[in-house]
């Protein structure tokens, strides 16, 4: 074991010569001397002589750890340029010959790199900068973001403009109609209706304000006859004399505030339909109503700009004018016409529910008011009976203790 240790040392140092005395003999073929005299093409070509050199001690120095694979660590050995013992100024780390190394790779990969960017790009007349693919899509992606921004805003912008140049218009055909200076589109049987609806609605809405009233008070009349009956039966406990009429009375109150309570469910049901058909029904046929006016107005205004085009001169942009001017009378026009339809649809259709509605609510009413007044419990119940009213029982509209709480 002693022995190839030695002849592995041995054959070390044989090597570690024999690449010391090559090293010597290039330097030797290197000092080339110059004089003042010397040009810069010398001067050139020893760099390249130089360069060279570096190369090839590299790829020895390669060549050299495949050798040594199994023996000693090269990263702890050195070159000595001067002959084995000698001084320290001649000594070369393999360490620094592996940066070198490595270095070289470095320098043979970024340019690798770029010369096959060069190629990818040259059908393309892009100049290449290694990494410029990741910046170019971010600026890609930056560029489409600013332009859909600057599409939001100019669709927005459009919109408001829009809104503007016809709300000028409907204001100016608006002040020409109530100074009497503009025209405007009549029709005079869709008019009248529409006055014979908004005079119903609000004798309509003074029917229904009566009848909440005539509900509240007869609901106090009911709980006036409910405390008068419990007072009327706690007398006839206590008086033993007037027993019997305390305790008429009592009975007496307590019917009628039964039969009271039986005419608030016929009342209270006439009130929700009368709503139902003043704030909703006719509500509903008088926004539709609204839209039509305002649609009457923007054709009129058209129109109006439409006409006074029409009277000016004819040259080529006044054409173009007119040309847009008629498309937009033409649109409002049609939207004028389709909503005077909805308009009369809807009229027609709204009588015709209201006498229903209203034939069935009067009957209720007299039937249970003569019910009530007359004292005849049975026609008053068989009334409710015949509109399918059902009475809530005592304290249904009361809210529960868990709801309280």
């Amino acid at each position: 074991m002693a022995d190839s240790m030695m002849s592995n040392s041995h054959s070390l140092f044989q090597l570690h010569s024999s690449m010391a005395d090559s090293m010597m003999s290039k330097a030797a073929t290197m000092e080339i001397p110059i004089s003042s005299n010397g040009d810069s093409r010398n001067l050139a070509e020893d760099d390249s002589l130089e360069q060279d050199a570096k190369i090839q001690w590299s790829l020895r120095e390669k060549d050299l750890q495949q050798v040594m694979v199994s023996g000693p660590n090269l990263n702890e050995t050195s070159i000595v340029s001067g002959g084995y013992g000698g001084t320290t100024e001649g000594i070369i780390p393999t360490s620094s010959i592996k940066d070198l190394r490595m270095k070289s790779r470095g320098v043979s990969i970024a340019s690798s790199q770029i010369a096959a960017c060069r190629l990818a790009h040259q059908s393309e007349d892009i100049p290449c900068i290694p990494g410029s693919n990741m910046h170019h899509g971010g600026s890609n992606s930056s560029m489409t973001a600013e332009e859909a921004t600057r599409g939001v805003a100019v669709e927005k912008f459009d919109i408001v403009k829009k809104w503007g140049l016809n709300t000028y218009k409907c204001t100016k055909q608006m002040i020409s109609e109530r100074f009497g200076r503009g025209s405007r589109t009549v029709d005079l049987e869709l008019e009248a209706q529409i006055e014979v609806l908004r005079e119903t609605k609000r004798k309509y809405e003074n029917v229904l304000h009566l009848a909440r009233a005539l509900t509240n008070h007869f609901y106090s009349m009911v709980q006036t006859q409910h405390a008068l009956g419990d007072t009327f039966a706690d007398l006839s406990q206590k008086s033993p004399e007037l027993r019997d009429e305390f305790g008429y009375n009592a009975e007496t109150q307590k019917l009628l505030c039964k039969n009271g309570e039986t005419l608030l469910g016929a009342i209270n049901f006439f009130v929700s339909s009368i709503n139902t058909l003043v704030n909703k029904t006719m509500e509903d046929t008088l926004m539709t109503i609204k839209m039509y006016e305002n649609a009457r107005l923007e054709f009129d205004a058209y129109r109006a700009d439409l006409e006074e085009l029409n009277m000016g001169p004819r040259d080529a942009v006044t054409m173009a004018r007119i040309e847009a001017a008629q498309q937009q009378y033409q649109i409002h026009k049609d939207k004028y016409e389709r909503l005077r339809s909805d308009v009369s649809i809807k009229l027609k259709f709204l009588e015709e529910n209201k006498v229903k509605v209203m034939h069935k609510q009067l009957l209720l009413f007299h039937n249970a008011i003569s019910a009530y007044f007359a004292g005849n419990q049975q026609q008053l119940e068989q009334t409710l009976k015949q509109f399918n009213i059902k009475l809530k029982p005592p304290g249904a509209d009361k809210p529960s203790w868990l709801e309280e709480q």
